[in-house]
């Protein structure tokens, strides 16, 4: 097959590394961009307003629909061995090191990051960006700095209220519904929750997956063919990619945690 030629091998290999190259040199600059950004924090502020805020509400939900899957779950697996009162460490646990920081980041890839690329993207084929570099206003400071700080911020906030609404969504499943001893809940949950190594690790998680997930949508944005079809496809692969990035990097990091 035509495809296999050794040139087109080769050249395949020399875009996949000029790629590479391009997303790391931009993910430099914003990392050192941190600076500035945060001295003009009004920006910041607002995008953290449009991400955080307007990501809340399905977070929070499916926080609590989670809870009650998990608390349902929970209690008829835990009554098989006789732990039933061992319900509220299950869930906390569950959530709070593996599906919180996992289920949050997957929900915002899906609700922020394609508002960001798509924004970008418009932007791009808009002209605006063009507009801006004609300003000797850098674009990158401008426009994709302060959304990736914010996206940052957002994510482990965005992560512990998914967690909370989860051990609530718990609670009122194993404790009001089904009849699990309250005290013994919560009991459980203080006595075995331990707060740098498994809370850190989850909020660790989460700011991985917070860079993670911003970058990817802003790069696709930023790297967008300008025309409607160009945008699209931007969008589309941002779901893809980060939430493929999301789950290998998940695996990676609990690989670490548990080694350490």
């Amino acid at each position: 097959m035509s495809w296999y030629r050794p040139s087109n091998v080769g050249l395949a290999v020399r875009v996949g590394l000029a790629q590479l190259g391009q997303g790391a040199r931009l993910f430099l600059r914003l990392l050192l961009l941190a600076g500035p950004s945060l001295r003009r924090f009004g920006l910041v502020r607002d995008q953290m307003h449009f991400l955080g805020n307007y990501s809340l509400a399905i977070i929070a939900v499916s926080g609590l629909f989670v809870g009650f899957v998990f608390g349902l779950q929970g209690y008829y697996t835990l009554q098989r061995y006789g732990s039933a009162e061992a319900l509220g460490l299950l869930v906390t646990l569950t959530l709070v090191r593996e599906l919180g920081p996992v289920v949050t980041a997957l929900l915002f890839a899906g609700r922020a990051g394609t508002s960001l690329t798509a924004e970008i993207g418009l932007m791009k084929a808009g002209e605006q960006i063009s507009v801006l570099e004609m300003m000797a206003v850098d674009p990158v400071q401008r426009i994709l700095a302060p959304r990736f700080w914010a996206g940052v911020i957002v994510m482990p906030l965005l992560c512990a209220v998914f967690s909370a609404m989860g051990i609530i969504g718990g609670w009122v499943v194993g404790v009001l519904l089904i009849g699990v001893d309250a005290g013994s809940f919560w009991s459980q949950i203080q006595g075995g929750v331990d707060v740098w190594r498994d809370v850190g690790n989850g909020l660790l998680k989460s700011l991985v997956f917070g860079i993670t997930v911003t970058f990817i949508a802003l790069r696709q944005g930023y790297e967008a063919q300008a025309t409607p079809e160009g945008v699209s496809k931007a969008t589309t692969r941002t779901v893809v990619v980060a939430s493929l990035s999301v789950l290998g990097l998940d695996f990676i990091l609990t690989a670490m945690m548990f080694s350490l």
